[in-house]
């Protein structure tokens, strides 16, 4: 009940007008950016970023979630109008979806995937508004050694298991944890990787390195794979579900949902794997197997709300322990830096109102999402006719111009080149982007973390494995680590689904 009155308490400051307007133009902008071809959540975050300078933190966090809702429904109306996912865990809803536009039921596919996603993201947020008190609670009982932990099983389950290539993964983490070093030691003052530039003393922003990976990376991607004919896109009209629509949709969302939140709040989480495995669920569970792979819309409904579950079930570690499990939630922290904010244990305590009207913009950016966007779709999918050259160049400038507001130093845009040049070789390597984005945030955390621990023992490196918690957790990472190769062995199967394969190495 405690918690039930705070998010009512949440729910009256989210719903005053000027707070409204905020979700409503979050939604609109997110689904603006997300719509576009090659743009996810996370690009359309951290582009849009810097223009919340200037806002009060509570303002900027309700923006900040229609956003990342909206930027979730447009790229499934990319996937399904082009077959074009924006990100890896939109591969399985474009592969019935798209189906389902080419035999002139874009419509319906649109409509599952947007109430799917309204379903599954309102059951989310509500787990997690009851489910990030309690791990807070316990997060406050845990040392140095295991927080480090922690950290530590996060960043190689990103990297180890969740892409297609653990060489590649660990290359990209490395890249990130680079980065993360470049500054002033905090114990000593000595300078890191500055290369005597007193401009990088302080270290290198967070958002000049998520906007020159993501925007200013995809951008020169695309700009380097251009290809000057028309986007052929499937026209829509005003969607709508028939009565065997929904008797076909409702269990394939109930059951994305309950596969896809545990897999978001886990501290090492990711939509692929829930998507894939709501893929194959509801193709083994329907009474119409023979049109999976033709447009079955159970393979939309299913895959769509397992991706939004998880979207939500991010802010479970995001919110209570300080840990990013997706490149959103890592610019969300970041974010969350910008404003001193510092999520974690105490943040509950600390900030109960940002929390709390946080998890209520949640409810209403999804509700907001659904009322406003679904009769818009037709003009949602005229936005993908947008001539690409005219669209990066536009995405170049605003980026640009954001990194600019930063610190309003030129030296900001210059590394935002130097960021977007490194993006654009990681996408051309097909090295993955989460791990070293989350190599970025966590890296200087966990460094944090160590220290604490060994001072704790003087120095003696057992001070990271005194604690039953984090021992408990390397045993685990030992066998999370082990039992891949052995069970890719027995079967003599690759572990990874070919289609989420292929999209991760081209992202």
């Amino acid at each position: 009940m405690d918690t039930l009155n705070l998010l009512l308490d949440g729910m009256a400051n989210a719903l005053t007008p000027e707070n409204l307007a905020f979700a409503a133009i979050g939604v609109l902008l997110g689904t603006f950016v997300g719509v576009l071809p090659g743009i996810g959540p996370a690009m359309a975050v951290a582009l849009l970023l810097p223009i919340t300078y200037g806002l009060e933190p509570t303002q900027s966090f309700i923006l900040f979630a229609g956003i990342y809702y909206g930027g979730m429904y447009g790229g499934s109306t990319t996937s399904i109008l082009l077959n074009t996912p924006g990100e890896s865990a939109s591969v399985m809803t474009a592969i019935e979806g798209n189906k389902m536009a080419k035999k002139g039921r874009a419509a319906q596919a649109l409509a599952t995937a947007a109430i799917g996603s309204f379903v599954a993201g309102t059951i989310g947020t509500l787990l997690v508004a009851f489910l990030t008190p309690w791990l807070a609670e316990i997060a406050v009982e845990i040392g140095a050694a295991s927080y480090f932990a922690i950290m530590l099983l996060s960043l190689v389950l990103v990297t180890a298991v969740l892409g297609s290539s653990k060489l590649r993964g660990f290359i990209g983490l490395f890249i990130g944890l680079t980065i993360g070093l470049v500054g002033l030691d905090l114990s000593t003052g000595q300078a890191r990787l500055t290369g005597g530039i007193l401009q990088l003393a302080d270290g290198v922003d967070i958002v000049v390195v998520a906007v020159g990976i993501f925007a200013i990376g995809e951008a020169l991607w695309i700009a380097a794979h251009l290809r000057r004919q028309p986007i052929d896109v499937i026209p829509v009209g005003r969607p709508f579900m028939s009565r065997d629509d929904w008797a076909r949709s409702w269990k394939p969302w109930l059951r994305g949902t309950a596969l896809g939140f545990p897999f978001g709040a886990l501290p090492a989480g990711g939509a692929e794997t829930p998507t894939f495995l709501s893929y194959v669920l509801e193709r083994r569970l329907s009474r119409k197997k023979e049109e999976f792979g033709h447009g079955a819309i159970e393979g939309v409904a299913g895959p769509e709300a397992a991706n939004n579950a998880s979207a939500a079930g991010m802010f479970v570690p995001l919110l209570a322990l300080g840990l990013p499990v997706t490149a959103t939630a890592a610019v969300l922290l970041a974010a969350m830096r910008t404003y001193g904010i510092v999520p974690g244990p105490t943040l509950m305590t600390d900030q109960p109102e940002l929390v709390w009207t946080l998890l209520a913009s949640l409810l209403i950016g999804n509700t907001l999402l659904l009322v406003i966007n679904l009769p818009l779709a037709p003009m949602w999918a005229k936005l993908l006719q947008i001539p690409r050259p005219q669209l990066y160049a536009g995405i170049l400038f605003f980026a640009s111009l954001g990194a600019y507001a930063v610190n309003q130093s030129a030296f900001d845009v210059a590394l935002l080149l130097v960021f977007g040049a490194v993006g654009f070789a990681v996408r051309r390597f097909g090295i993955p982007i989460l791990p070293l984005i989350l190599g970025v945030i966590i890296g200087p955390l966990m460094e944090t973390k160590m220290r604490e621990a060994l001072d704790l023992s003087n120095g003696d490196i057992s001070g990271l494995f005194n604690e039953p918690l984090a021992i408990a957790i390397y045993v685990l990472l030992a066998i999370i680590l082990i039992a891949p190769p052995v069970i890719q062995r027995v079967r003599g199967a690759p572990l990874v689904p070919r289609e989420l394969d292929e999209q991760e190495t081209r992202r």
